[in-house]
């Protein structure tokens, strides 16, 4: 009979971790382990606080009120990928957004850089931004915990993609653009710092965009002959990137 491999709960917290010490979850935490994923005191837990590391230990109390953890042991295991990747993405319209950062993080994104574009369709006042911004924090978080990252990939506020252009470009930087005479699979090796790619929104970036992202040293290139959806774009974009020069290999 085969037995089945009972994953344990991974859990983010933002406090010091310590082998031999008892961690008191947030409420969000609590919720979930008690209502979502029915776990009982006694059980087996992961935490992790973003840094790097994690530590394992047992609930020794959930109710209503509290959840607390007593850690047992910690180690200082990395899941991190070797190649430095940076997704500057173009702020798409409601789930699509959320979709495309849960899955850059799963897919070793380093920093993810929302971006808004001309053709983006969403504007957001500074409030709104904020809270957006909060919003893909916690996308973030719940990724990392899914996929065993350790390490919080950078999550940077909200700006124009002109603004992210005027910076000094750091390594290799690409941007997708259907129909580029080169396809990604050509492109060279990135140099140091790693790799920085621009996707544009639904509907893509405009001639401006395209020519600007190329006068600050941004290579196009394409992914194959058909034209992706954005959020379909960034998941090929990465995946590629990890064949070729990452932790695919």
């Amino acid at each position: 009979m085969r037995i089945l491999a009972v994953r344990i709960p991974r859990l983010y917290v933002d406090a010091a971790l310590a082998a031999g010490s008892n961690v008191t979850l947030d409420e969000a935490a609590r919720h979930h382990l008690r209502h979502v994923l029915r776990v009982k005191n006694g059980q087996e837990v992961c935490l992790f606080n973003g840094t790097g590391g994690e530590c394992r230990g047992r609930l020794m109390e959930l109710d209503r009120r509290r959840a607390v953890v007593a850690l047992e042991s910690c180690v200082e295991t990395s899941r991190e990928p070797a190649l430095a990747i940076t997704l500057v993405q173009g702020i798409s319209r409601g789930e699509r957004m959320d979709f495309t950062l849960q899955k850059a993080v799963e897919l070793g994104a380093n920093t993810l850089v929302p971006v808004i574009t001309e053709r983006t369709v969403i504007r957001l006042d500074a409030a709104q931004a904020e809270r957006r911004h909060a919003h893909w924090q916690q996308i973030v978080i719940h990724a990392c915990e899914q996929c065993g990252r350790n390490r919080l990939p950078a999550l940077l506020p909200v700006s124009r993609l002109d603004e992210w252009l005027s910076r000094p470009l750091v390594g290799t930087g690409v941007v997708l653009r259907p129909g580029a005479e080169l396809p990604i699979a050509r492109l060279s090796a990135p140099a140091p710092g790693g790799i920085t790619i621009v996707i544009g929104p639904e509907g893509g970036l405009s001639e401006a965009e395209f020519a600007l992202a190329e006068a600050r040293g941004y290579r196009p290139a394409r992914l194959g002959s058909r034209i992706l959806r954005t959020e379909t774009a960034a998941l090929a974009a990465l995946a590629a990137i990890q064949a070729l020069w990452g932790d695919y290999r």
